[in-house]
């Protein structure tokens, strides 16, 4: 297997939560990349505090703007060797009380930079982040990457549009792409609406942290930092046309994952309240990611526990950053029913 180096790349979504991360890890563990450009339409979920600190560092440019824009991307496409794709819209509970917007970049959005690594004629690396949300769920065992995909709402199922769209187009043009499949991921910089955020921030205020139905749901979380790691390894060791699911081995059930939150505040758990589910709320994912560890020599460096007070510390640390974000509608209980 061949290592490539890459020196321009262009990440699109790059002020989003895994994004910005993913762009902070290129800089500080890749020294070979010269110059990073950064496209993001600044939408809900994204935050251009998320890379304050970069907007002077050479190497390093930032653009405003749609995926959907096939002549912004014919412009930023040209000028790099490789595209890594994290723009999306990400939150389940959106995508059921207003499903267009996910159509739109998640599905169409990639459609466009598809056509436009086509259009270009030339040898882009493609890497496609995409989501186990994409397998459904599953009531024992592990999906691995030849599992079938059954999405069980409008964001998985954009999602799961958008991998077939690459894989056909790496069949079909002989495109130079890549699919990743994560579990949930976790970290600083998420945006206050995701779980983990908005329990601790919840918890931080004394505020009743909403739990969906029993809380019995049984998600494998993931640290960001660790994820990031993984799609550089797809990046630089990836085969054409392959998928690689990602995930730490670290299943936990949404009710325990806010007691330890609560615990490591040194709050009570009559601060958690059960709210009503949402509509078609997966019982459990569960990725095996022996793919990715046995062919690129990929494996998570943080264990739950660490990483989980790591992303504890920075919300308490860094009140500045979330502060601004947080309103009724982001903490609702029951964001999808806001619309309904």
């Amino acid at each position: 297997m061949t290592e490539k180096n890459f020196e321009k790349i262009l990440v699109t979504g790059g002020m989003g939560f895994i994004g910005s991360n993913f762009i902070r890890y290129l800089l500080s563990n890749r020294k070979q990349v010269k110059k990073i450009l950064n496209l993001d339409k600044l939408s809900l979920g994204s935050n251009k505090e998320n890379l304050k600190d970069l907007e002077s560092q050479e190497g390093y440019e930032f653009y405003k703007g749609s995926i959907t824009n096939l002549g912004l991307l014919s412009d930023l496409i040209r000028d790099v060797d490789a595209v890594v794709n994290f723009a999306a819209e990400t939150h389940v509970d959106r995508s059921i009380s207003c499903p267009r917007p996910f159509l739109e970049s998640n599905t169409r959005g990639v459609f466009s930079i598809l056509e436009t690594i086509i259009k270009e004629e030339d040898k882009t690396k493609f890497i496609q982040v995409s989501t186990d949300e994409v397998y459904g769920e599953i009531m024992e065992g592990s999906f691995n990457e030849e599992s079938k995909l059954e999405p069980s709402n409008p964001y998985s199922a954009t999602k799961a549009a958008a991998d077939m769209l690459v894989l056909s187009y790496c069949r079909t043009y002989g495109i130079d792409a890549s699919i990743t499949r994560c579990t949930n991921n976790f970290g600083p910089y998420q945006f206050p609406e995701k779980l983990i955020p908005k329990t601790i921030i919840r918890g931080i205020n004394d505020l009743k942290i909403p739990v969906y139905g029993t809380g019995e749901n049984a998600r494998d979380w993931l640290y960001v930092r660790d994820h990031c790691s993984a799609v550089v390894k797809v990046l630089e060791k990836g085969e054409r046309g392959e998928v690689y699911n990602i995930s730490s081995g670290n299943e936990i059930r949404n009710i325990d994952l806010v007691r330890e939150i609560l615990d490591y505040l040194g709050k009570g758990e009559e601060l958690i309240e059960f709210v009503e589910d949402r509509p078609g709320h997966d019982y459990r994912y569960s990725l095996d990611s022996t793919k990715i560890r046995k062919e690129l020599n990929w494996q998570p460096t943080h264990s739950h526990e660490e990483a989980l007070q790591k992303t504890i510390d920075w919300y308490l640390e860094n009140e500045d950053w979330w502060k601004p974000l947080v309103d009724e509608e982001i903490l609702s209980p029951t964001p999808w029913k806001e619309n309904w």
